[in-house]
């Protein structure tokens, strides 16, 4: 099954079941943090998530996409 942009209120409570809290939004951005990240997570304020935003912040969090 060839990966696809997923929806990002989706993406967001993903985002939360890994205990991330949502920091700040600014302009077009939506910026989420974890204690002991070594940078925040920062997501497009637009209905879908991009692939290569999925890929660059899975590898943030330390998860594969499996």
């Amino acid at each position: 099954m060839p990966l696809r942009p997923i929806k990002r209120p989706l993406f967001e409570k993903y985002l939360t079941s890994k205990g991330c809290f949502l920091k700040r939004t600014t302009g077009g951005h939506i910026v989420y943090d974890r204690k002991g990240l070594n940078r925040p997570i920062v997501i497009q304020a637009k209905k879908e998530v991009p692939i290569n935003h999925i890929k660059t912040n899975l590898k943030t969090l330390g998860e594969t996409l499996e």
